[in-house]
């Protein structure tokens, strides 16, 4: 069963419906392209100022995402993302960084992590793979950015690790998501990513317990490339982290595929919005 549901009403919010429905403490999802206000080319629902969008239209859509969630723009909290493994711990102090401008987020930073309620953890993508975390037993969660070079990178392996050392979590009790994102049925890569995904090949081989898939394959429209599954990637990471694989919910969804409902830098060629990834504690 696809584990992101897209439910109606505006904006458009696919929600990490296992969670939602076992969990009701945390908020958990992605947003789709459409409900926004936001005009072409990043019609409608961009929620990412760096990509040249109108600030006041950025604004508004996280706004209109916060409160849908029963959160407020205060409690928008997120990073400057540079496609690094640095994780930040989100205090009380830093609720609302990043909010307003980018100036205040938590500079090159790709994974958030928090245990405070009322914090709404964000980060941003058009075909990166968005990852969750959440400790139910240290009510911890966390929120990580995985382009190929996080990827390969284990951030996801990084994000255990600080969970474990920050909230004293155990990796057997965390659950995890992998959400919306480019699919290997769309994403051909060279040599250069592939001689990176290479040399954690042999470590991931042995892992593909379950739902497992290639890792990639042979590109049929160039044979020097290849298609390469991140998703599946960042999956066997997490189990070599020791995130139990029954404790994984993967999604289906490719953004490219479906550009109709989601920004895809590589179908709109790097001219496009941003989805968002939420996460947060609720304050009872």
């Amino acid at each position: 069963m696809e584990p992101f549901m897209q439910k109606g009403g505006t904006p458009a919010l696919l929600h990490l419906e296992p969670w939602r429905t076992n969990h009701s403490a945390i908020t958990a999802g992605f947003t789709g392209r459409q409900g926004g206000i936001g005009k072409a080319p990043y019609d409608s629902f961009n929620c990412a100022f760096h990509v040249g969008d109108q600030p006041e239209d950025v604004l508004g859509n996280r706004s209109l995402l916060a409160e849908s969630l029963g959160f407020t723009l205060q409690d928008w909290t997120c990073g400057e993302q540079t496609h690094g493994k640095d994780i930040a711990v989100v205090k009380a102090e830093d609720r609302g960084r990043g909010s307003l401008d980018r100036a205040s987020a938590f500079q090159a930073t790709d994974g958030l992590l928090t245990d405070v309620p009322g914090v709404l953890l964000t980060s941003f993508y058009a075909d990166c793979v968005p990852l969750y975390f959440y400790d139910p037993h240290h009510q911890a969660v966390g929120l990580a950015h995985a382009g190929w070079k996080g990827t390969v990178a284990e951030i996801a392996s990084a994000m255990v690790s600080r969970m474990e050392s920050v909230y004293g979590s155990r990796p057997q009790d965390i659950l995890a998501g992998i959400g919306p994102s480019i699919g290997d049925c769309c994403y051909e890569v060279d040599d250069y990513v592939m001689n990176h995904v290479r040399r954690l090949e042999v470590e991931l081989a042995g892992i593909a317990y379950g739902a497992g898939q290639d890792l990639y394959k042979k590109s049929e429209a160039d044979a020097g490339k290849s298609m390469l599954n991140l998703k599946e990637m960042n999956r066997r990471i997490m189990i070599k982290a020791g995130i139990l694989p029954t404790h994984i919910e993967c999604t289906s969804w490719c953004t490219s595929c479906n550009h109709d409902l989601f920004f895809s830098y590589r179908k709109e060629n790097g001219v496009t919005g941003r989805m968002t990834s939420w996460i947060g504690i609720k304050e009872s």
